[in-house]
Formats: C-alpha cells, sequence, structure tokens
C-alpha cells in the first residue's frame, strides 16, 4: 500500500494495492489526470519499509518538482530516477510508520493483511540502527534472529494461526535469560556469560509469538535509579539526552520512547518499572507479588530455580494502558515447576468500567520526604480528571497505613535482601558501623544501615510488621478503589555517576536530600505487594515527562490497569519525544 501525501497538513490523498511494480505504476499514473499537482515515487510491492540494502528495494519514478521519499521515523531514502511531467508543486508519497503504533493495532494490522511482521522489524531495526547511538537503550541487539523469528510468524498467520503477540517487535531488558544472549547484569566479570535456556518470561513471549530485537540496558546489579555499567555505558533519556532514563529498566523505557519495539518486560524491586516509564512518559505495571514467574530472571553467577521473592517482581511496559493489559495476559500465572503444576491463574475483572465510577484516594505528600512541585502538579492534574469525570475523590482517609512507618519497614526490607551475598569481610564492616550509628538516629539512613546486618530474628519482626500493613490496605481497600501518588519526588535528573551511592544526593525544588530516600514513594505499593500502573501525567514547564502511580488492591491488577486506561482517554497518554 502507498499513500499520496499533501506536504502542508499531511492529508492522504491516494490509496492503492498492488501485486507487482507494474500495477501499482499503472494505479498511481492513472490518479494523475485527477491529481495533476503530484509528485509520484514508486516502490517495491508489499513494501512499506524501502531500503538501500536490497538490490530489488525500490525503483523511483518523479514528477518535475523537487520530491522524496518521505518514510517516517527515519526509513533510509531510496534514489530517485526521473521521468518528468509538468507540475507546479512537489507532493511526496508517504509509508505508512508503524514504530510508534500500539500493539494491540499492530495485531489488528497483521491479522487485516495490511503490514507483514517481516516489514514492522525491518523498520524497527531500521529505527534502531539510526537512533540508537545517541540513547543506548538496545545492549544487545539480536536483529538476525528476530528477521527470521518475524519470517515465521508470517508463515504461521498464512497458515491460519493466530497468538496474542504473533510477529510484534519486542525487547527484553538484559536481566532476564535469553539463550544465545549474553545475561551480564552489567557485572564485568560476567560479560561473557551465556545462559543455555530462555527465562520463562521470555518463552512465554515467544510461544505468544512476539519477536524479540534485543535486549535494553540496565544499571549494575540492577541497584540503581539509573541505567549505566562498564560493560554496555548509560542510556540518556530520550527527552534529554544530560539526563537519566531511570532504572532499572531504564533501558526498555527508552526503547519505547523511541519506537524501539512495540513492547518490553523488565522487573520492578525499587521502582524499576514504574520509575522509568515516569521519566521516559511511558506506562509500566508492577503486578501484585507473585502473578507472575520469574524463573530466569536471575544474576548470572546463580541458576535459574524457582525462587518466592520477597518484593520483587517482573512486569509489562508499553506506550499504552490497553497493551499493558495485553503483555500481563501473556505474563501472568505461576511458574510450572511449582504453583504451576496445580494452579491456574484468572484475575478478576476491574471493579468498574466507568471512570465516574471509582472511589479514589490521592495522596502527593509523604513524612520522610517532600514532594517537588512539578510531580505536584501531574498528580493534581490526575486528580482533576477523576473530579471531572465523577469519580469520588478523597486527600486523605484515616485508614491510609502510616507512610513513615511503611517507608522504613520497606528500606529494612530492600537492603536486608541486597546485602545477604556480601563478602564476609565486608558483613563484619557493616556490623561495626551499624554498631556506631547513635540510638536517637531514626533516619532512614540509619535504618538502612541496621537492616544490613539484620538477624533473623530482626526480619522476622519486619515481616510481622508488613502483614499488619498488609491488612491495613485491605481495610482501605474496601472503602476506595485505588490511590493515586507520586512514583519519585522529581521527574528525571541529570546523569549522577559518583562511585558511592550513598554520597549522592537528589535536588527537590532546590534543596537535597539522600539519593536512596526518593525510593519511599515506590515502596508505598513494593512492600504490602500490590499492584501499581505507572502512567504519563503531562510534562514540566522544561518538556520532561511526569508520571503518577495507581496502586490497587491485591491480585486485583485490572482495577488499576483500567482506571489508567479510562485516564489515558480523559488527559491523554504518550507522546513521542521531539
Amino acid at each position: 500500500m502507498v499513500r499520496l501525501w499533501r506536504p502542508v497538513g499531511v492529508r492522504s490523498i491516494g490509496v492503492w494495492r498492488a501485486d507487482s511494480e507494474a500495477d501499482l505504476r499503472a494505479q498511481v499514473l492513472g490518479t494523475l489526470p485527477l491529481w495533476p499537482w503530484m509528485t509520484a515515487v514508486v516502490t517495491r510491492p508489499y513494501s512499506r519499509t524501502p531500503t538501500t540494502r536490497d538490490g530489488a528495494s525500490a525503483i523511483g519514478r518523479i514528477l518535475r518538482g523537487q520530491a522524496g521519499l518521505d518514510a517516517y521515523l527515519g526509513i533510509h531514502p531510496v534514489a530517485l530516477s526521473g521521468v518528468s511531467w509538468p507540475v507546479p508543486e512537489a507532493v511526496t508519497v508517504g509509508f505508512m510508520e508503524w514504530n510508534f503504533e500500539t500493539a494491540e493495532n499492530l495485531a489488528a494490522a497483521l491479522r487485516a493483511g495490511e503490514v507483514t511482521s517481516a516489514e514492522l522489524t525491518d523498520q524497527a531495526i531500521t529505527r534502531i540502527e539510526r537512533d540508537d547511538k545517541a540513547i543506548n537503550a538496545i545492549c544487545a541487539p539480536d536483529f538476525d534472529r528476530a528477521r527470521a523469528a518475524a519470517r515465521r510468524a508470517d508463515e504461521a498467520r498464512a497458515r491460519g494461526e493466530d497468538r496474542p503477540l504473533l510477529g510484534i517487535p519486542v525487547t527484553v531488558k538484559e536481566s532476564y535469560n535469553i539463550a544465545g544472549l549474553p545475561t551480564t547484569w552489567g557485572m564485568p566479570p560476567h560479560r561473557n556469560f551465556m545462559p543455555a535456556e530462555d527465562a520463562v518470561q521470555v518463552s512465554r513471549l515467544k510461544d505468544a509469538g512476539a519477536v524479540v530485537l534485543g535486549k535494553t540496558n540496565v544499571p549494575l546489579g540492577l541497584q540503581d535509579i539509573q541505567s549505566f555499567n562498564e560493560i554496555y555505558g548509560t542510556t540518556n533519556n530520550p527527552w534529554d539526552h544530560g539526563r537519566t532514563s531511570g532504572g532499572s529498566s531504564g533501558g526498555s523505557a527508552a526503547a519505547l520512547a523511541c519506537g524501539f519495539g512495540a513492547l518490553s518486560i523488565g522487573s520492578d524491586l525499587a521502582g524499576s518499572l514504574r520509575t522509568p516509564a515516569h521519566f521516559c512518559g511511558v506506562y509500566a505495571h508492577k503486578p501484585t507479588l507473585g502473578l507472575a514467574a520469574g524463573r530466569g530472571m536471575v544474576p548470572p553467577s546463580e541458576p535459574a530455580l524457582p525462587v518466592d521473592l520477597d518484593l520483587a517482581v517482573v512486569g509489562p511496559m508499553a506506550r499504552t494502558a490497553r497493551d499493558l493489559t495485553l503483555l500481563l495476559d501473556v505474563m501472568a500465572g505461576p511458574d510450572p515447576l511449582t504453583l504451576g503444576v496445580a494452579h491456574d491463574v484468572r484475575l478478576p475483572p476491574a471493579r468498574h468500567e466507568r471512570l465516574g465510577d471509582f472511589r479514589v484516594l490521592v495522596l502527593d505528600e509523604h513524612p520522610l520526604i517532600p514532594t517537588g512541585a512539578a510531580v505536584r502538579a501531574g498528580v493534581n492534574r490526575v486528580a482533576d480528571a477523576l473530579v471531572d469525570g465523577g469519580a469520588h475523590v478523597e486527600r486523605r482517609s484515616p485508614l491510609l497505613p502510616d507512610l513513615a512507618e511503611a517507608g522504613t519497614l520497606y528500606s529494612q526490607l530492600l537492603v536486608s535482601g541486597s546485602v545477604a551475598r556480601f563478602p564476609v569481610e565486608s558483613y563484619e564492616q557493616l556490623r561495626t558501623r551499624a554498631a556506631g550509628l547513635r540510638a536517637d538516629d531514626q533516619s532512614l539512613d540509619a535504618a538502612r544501615l541496621r537492616a544490613m546486618v539484620f538477624s533473623h530474628r530482626d526480619w522476622l519482626q519486619v515481616i510481622n510488621r508488613r502483614e499488619l500493613h498488609r491488612h491495613g490496605w485491605r481495610q482501605l481497600f474496601a472503602e476506595f478503589d485505588a490511590v493515586v501518588c507520586p512514583i519519585t519526588p522529581t521527574p528525571a535528573f541529570p546523569h549522577d555517576h559518583d562511585p558511592n551511592p550513598l554520597e549522592r544526593r537528589i535536588d527537590i525544588d532546590g534543596v537535597e536530600y539522600p539519593y536512596f530516600d526518593q525510593l519511599v514513594w515506590a515502596g508505598l505499593a513494593t512492600m504490602p505487594g500490590l499492584p501499581a500502573t505507572a502512567i504519563p501525567a503531562g510534562r514540566t514547564s522544561a518538556g520532561l515527562p511526569v508520571g503518577v502511580q495507581l496502586i490497587g488492591p491485591m491480585f486485583e491488577d485490572r482495577t488499576p490497569l483500567r482506571l489508567a486506561e479510562l485516564l489515558e482517554r480523559k488527559i491523554g497518554g504518550f507522546q513521542a519525544p521531539k
């Protein structure tokens, strides 16, 4: 299919389908008497992605005037040879751009035969090769296998097969095992580690028909709010290359914002899905703890065994809320080696279908860290949209669990698990430092240091407190359907590669705070294991994206996802960086 566009207003003035170049040329030229003021370019049949690599890729036919191939999103221009008729102005032939289409729309176009997976994959690869030098989102490309998978997807569709993601290009966070690609977690000693089998979620993607373009960048050990490491370098924010894309799924969020694939899968322990989505202006969903199997999303030094994680989850990223649901339905389910032997997953439907039926608690203040003006404005924009849509909105509730204790409990659980594999000598140094703390030091830094040397008794006490918080959330969600709140206190911040993260600071409206204190908002959902959907909520005066999270009841993931979809219609959603 070829479309002719006017140079102003970009209005389609002709659409053709043809089985051969000669057929297409006859149709185009046959239209010329009706549209005498146009310039036509004819390309090979079946293709919306002409490139100069293929000897038969494109043949140009041009009328007088300057005209070129306007292949949106950087399809390489083809050489044009001239055949002239007198015309006073040029109109270019535009090829359908697919890189920013939703996965849902791509699936519909593939089913309708409007495009092939091979074409989608070629177009995505062309864009990555052109634009990723400035972003560095794709750290381990897998283009040859992606093209082969796309051909297989087209062949399967020709046989009448249909699967949820059949033929759709996607990316995968570097921390997931993919047979044939390195899994390093950004750790130099493991730069050559090559897993023998795919992670469970990678297998589910492939079983659903997805075409994996490659892996996306992460921070060292996944333990940062930024995405940089010695092996693959730094991932830049597509909106401002001097700022971070977030972490630890920062490569995935940046890839989506740039049109490098329609979907991605990441993980979340400390906001690692939600923070990059917030910084890059895309969508992400942190599922309920345990909803999606995580086997094979494991450090390269460890075997890929089924493990019941304490805080961490794996989850979907996309450019729309509906695409999050599409991908979550592929990812959800227990590990087939453990609970999957006896259990299937059936998530309950969303509590409501209409925006006006939702009961929402809106939070924009935390006792442990201030909220920056830009993020507060994003929260208020969502709150105003809810009110305008008829939803019942409250700003406070006595049912809300204590936020200060929640932040402390989350910090303790986070670091006590993170340091468990430290060498003995490092552990002893931490014990000495913790013993030197003043008894009245109740800062988050002090709480984290004490938690690094927790005894099992200490840890069990924190676990018991967490259960009380979980019960408090159950009571709250008997009165509310969702909680809207920040993901971090600020939009994306400038790159900060200080080798000692404890020396870093986060600037909130001109005042500096300890770097890791900003995690308390992400921890609000992580500590009790609740689902949380990150959505775009506008942009700052400087043009940076701002997101918020919609926290929902445990195992009712479809409720915040549905609310995200309704808000997307109300306030808008993803916008591509300029």
